[in-house]
């Protein structure tokens, strides 16, 4: 596949910052006085935050994308120096990728790079708790009664549920149901968590006021890399609330998967249609 991602022209930095709020992943971060892309597991290459540098040293860069490698990747983040490793491997934490955080930190042993306590520890610890990736979906499931659960208990499995925030390399993905809800729907369907969300992992947006083509990118991704059991997609009955079938349905297209998808419509004044 053919995969796009952030380049940062060094020399045209000036570490302004002003990319990083636009960086829906999280992905770039100012490491000694320059804009650093920390991970590139986590740049989608759309190209959010290149209009907001005002020095033109950001550009979207595209060709043939292998299956993700730590390992690679690890050699580029070697080359950044010290707080460049430390900051991926917080970024890995973060985001819950231990799998690959073991990788990076085998890959630094063997280069007998060291790493200190602190870093480690920061590893372990540090992050954007907003997009720190968790699965309490085993946590729930061994409470008492779970399996009864009334409509007044969360369903929610996993964090985050913003589209534009979760990595679509997360764990909780795998043989996942996935549940694809307009913002607007929990609020008007009571019956949201027991009748849509139990057992689901589950993904909130709003087509009309945000980026359809990331939307769908995203969502390709996250098809691509698991296996998808089926998709809910739960809209409002308002024409504009429409896009998030399209845009599910294209992505499951460009996926080349057969994933399942069913359509729940909810009316305004909170009725299932």
């Amino acid at each position: 596949m053919r995969r796009k991602i952030i380049e940062i022209d060094e020399k045209k930095c000036t570490g302004c910052g002003l990319c990083i709020p636009n960086c829906p992943e999280g992905a770039l971060q100012i490491i000694d006085g320059k804009a650093r892309l920390v991970s590139d597991l986590l740049c989608d290459g759309l190209g959010a935050c290149i209009g907001h540098c005002p020095e033109g040293a950001l550009r979207v860069e595209e060709g043939e994308a292998e299956e993700y490698d730590e390992r690679r990747v690890m050699e580029n983040v070697v080359k950044g120096g010290r707080s460049v490793i430390r900051a991926h491997l917080d970024h890995l934490r973060s985001h819950g990728q231990r799998e690959y955080l073991e990788t990076a930190l085998d890959f630094l042993k063997e280069k007998e790079i060291t790493v200190p306590r602190e870093e480690r520890e920061s590893a372990a610890s540090c992050g954007c708790p907003g997009a720190k990736v968790v699965d309490f979906e085993k946590e729930r499931t061994d409470l008492p009664g779970a399996q009864g659960a009334s409509a007044a208990e969360s369903q929610l499995g996993q964090w985050p549920i913003q589209i534009r925030l979760v990595p679509p390399a997360a764990p909780f993905f795998r043989d996942a149901d996935l549940l694809i809800a307009a913002d607007c729907v929990p609020f008007a369907y009571a019956g949201f968590h027991d009748d849509l969300l139990r057992g689901k992992v589950l993904l909130v947006g709003c087509p009309k006021f945000d980026d359809a083509a990331m939307y769908q990118e995203k969502l390709s991704q996250i098809l691509k890399a698991h296996d998808i059991r089926s998709v809910t997609v739960a809209r409002m009955e308002v024409p504009c609330c429409y896009g998030l079938v399209k845009i599910s349905r294209d992505a499951i297209r460009a996926s080349g998967k057969e994933t399942p998808l069913r359509e729940v419509e909810i009316g305004i004044k909170g009725e299932k249609k």
